[in-house]
């Protein structure tokens, strides 16, 4: 049975459709316009009911959460393509701690810049200045934090790559090429070299030729 990911090119689905081909899944997708207002579509809702995107249907089974969704899929078919997880327990306990960095402190500061600098003046909607600065402060902080961790591993959660450093993907992209904040990863050493190395997955670069940049 094919995996169906809606909403492909959007952000948060692009984390799932990256794993996936790192997974040597087989997949195929179903665009859905958020601007149209087509994930509030009944039939949608009842697929994922806070209206959001992604959502993945294989055989008869529903999922949604685009981080979910890639554990799910990384423990299904973990001999299969690239183990995403770890060999040992700790080395999966180090994954999932720096997923939860990445949802928790990476992701919501980052999330409010792209907001405001991409999707505001596109909804014609003003710039809170205040928002900008102070979630450039935060997700500065929380660089930091990487620059240190990968000044001692190649990835986060060690010398392999997996889901923690995946995750990062879709939004990162923004970061370093669309808002005018790529200073922010160039101006950390490792965190720029680190940055450089997932990028050119050719999962990632397969995705992007695919289903173009993240909105």
């Amino acid at each position: 049975m094919v995996v169906k990911v809606y909403g492909p090119f959007y952000a948060s689905p692009k984390r799932v459709l990256v794993c996936l081909v790192e997974k040597e899944i087989e997949f195929e997708t179903s665009p859905i316009d958020l601007f149209k207002g087509e994930h509030k579509d009944p039939e949608f809702l009842k697929l994922q009911p806070f209206g959001q995107v992604p959502v993945i249907q294989d055989g008869d089974y529903t999922l949604y959460e685009s981080r979910a969704i890639i554990r799910y899929y990384a423990e299904k078919y973990k001999s299969q393509g690239t183990d995403l997880l770890g060999k040992t327990i700790e080395e999966r306990g180090l994954v999932e701690q720096w997923l939860e960095v990445e949802a928790s402190n990476y992701h919501p500061p980052l999330d409010n810049l792209v907001i405001q600098i991409l999707f505001a003046p596109e909804l014609g909607l003003p710039l809170d200045p205040k928002i900008i600065q102070e979630s450039e402060e935060k997700l500065g902080k929380v660089l930091d934090v990487y620059e240190e961790r990968l000044s001692k591993s190649k990835y986060l959660a060690g010398d392999f790559f997996s889901l923690a450093d995946l995750s990062h993907l879709p939004f990162t992209y923004y970061l370093a090429n669309s808002m005018g904040k790529e200073y922010m990863i160039k101006d950390r050493k490792h965190v720029s070299a680190w940055w450089d190395d997932i990028s050119n997955r050719p999962s990632w670069k397969k995705v992007l030729q695919q289903f173009g940049a993240p909105f």
